[in-house]
């Protein structure tokens, strides 16, 4: 590479802003190699698009995380730039998506004036080409490669279950993360997500005839039914706590009394105490209207990414968009979740919504913002590059 430049950031905007139908044709490539978090050969074949990109454009191959030892679902990427012995800013995104195989044949990629739809595209692969031709942008015009480490996981989707570690490993070498999800609502970045804990509430009864001789069962659906309105009262008025009973299921036929029934409940909480007392009091609401045996299955998922982890990061972000010539997109506190909670629960300072702009995230509507996919990945880069010099 040529000898270490200074960085005008209205020159890197400019360089990006020419990139834009190069990003879209990535974007393309990305969003049709679809990757749902349950298909481990469409995973594959995702990741390698993902790394044929990445490679190309960063001038080096990304290392490819191990399988899933659970169930041999492909692992990641990572790409590490920069010296050694470095701190690096931390990159995170993930290429799984909610959407099954064959969603493209009903959604295919389309770009309609400064929309671009189809399964995953904002949430996030949008994110994942912007980060990388941000990067791609940083090292030529500063002429040295960045001291960052772009962790790309599989299974963000599902809980992390194999790349929750690897993101947690990696915040804690990381001096800050930056974490490349979608933006809230007209591009703003979020300071706060919720913590994010789901159970499986099972109860166990006994199956009987159920016109002949319904009184010798124990209907596990109706002591479940019991349960699930008893945790109505666990959630909060103004939703700052909230208990979602998801999916249920109960019985075997029409006329039998159901020997089993289970409930799935998704709980989001706004600070690390209120995630702990929901789960002592979910767990005491169960033991206390229950009337037949019953499990309860899970608990705490992801800790909240709570306000204090990126108000430091807010400043830098506000400095990167002066510099580029940029407006404030403002910032959020969220109900979702993502690998940012899991960074920030490192003591790594965390920024998150620093992927695309658009919307419509795990919906038929799913759209993202053509025409702001520069300015973003310039702002990822600036912010990058601030980091690097305050260390």
């Amino acid at each position: 590479m040529p000898a270490p430049q200074v960085l005008d950031p209205r020159d890197l905007l400019r360089r990006l802003t020419d990139d834009t139908r190069a990003m879209v044709t990535d974007l393309e490539r990305l969003v049709r190699a679809e990757s749902p978090s349950s298909d481990g050969d469409a995973l594959g074949a995702c990741r390698d698009v993902l790394a044929d990109i990445g490679t190309r454009l960063l001038g080096t191959a990304p290392t490819v995380l191990p399988r899933d030892p659970g169930n041999g679902r492909p692992g990641g990427l990572l790409w590490r730039l920069g010296p050694a012995d470095v701190r690096p800013v931390l990159l995170v995104g993930h290429f799984d998506t909610v959407f099954p195989k064959g969603t493209l044949k009903r959604r295919p990629f389309l770009v309609d004036g400064t929309r671009a739809t189809g399964p995953g595209v904002f949430d996030m692969k949008g994110g994942l080409i912007q980060g990388l031709y941000g990067l791609a942008r940083l090292r030529e015009l500063t002429g040295r490669d960045p001291a960052v480490a772009f962790l790309i996981t599989a299974d963000e989707e599902i809980g992390s279950p194999a790349g929750g570690p690897v993101v947690t490993e990696w915040a804690r070498r990381s001096r800050a993360a930056l974490v490349l999800e979608g933006a809230a609502d007209s591009g703003a970045l979020k300071h706060a997500r919720k913590g994010w804990s789901f159970y499986d509430i099972r109860v166990k009864g006994v199956a009987a005839h159920a016109g002949l001789e319904p009184s010798k069962g124990s209907n596990a659906l109706t002591d479940l039914a019991r349960i699930i309105v008893a945790l109505e009262s666990l959630a909060a008025y103004d939703d700052r706590v909230t208990v979602t009973p998801t999916v249920a299921s109960a019985g075997t036929t029409q006329n039998t009394v159901p020997d089993r029934a289970h409930v799935t409940v998704d709980v989001r909480v706004p600070d690390v105490q209120a995630q702990k007392d929901i789960d002592a009091e979910l767990h005491r609401i169960v033991a206390d209207v229950a009337r037949l045996p019953f499990e309860v299955v899970g608990g705490p998922n992801r800790p909240p990414l709570e306000e204090a982890a990126a108000t430091d990061l807010l400043e830098t972000a506000r400095t990167a968009l002066a510099e580029l010539g940029l407006e404030w997109p403002g910032s959020a506190a969220v109900g979702g979740i993502s690998d940012g909670n899991l960074c920030a629960a490192t003591g790594t300072p965390t920024l998150d919504g620093l992927g695309a702009v658009g919307g419509g995230p795990h919906a038929d509507h799913e759209w993202a913002d053509v025409t702001r996919m520069p300015e973003r990945a310039a702002l990822v880069a600036r912010m990058v590059a601030l980091l690097l010099q305050e260390g």
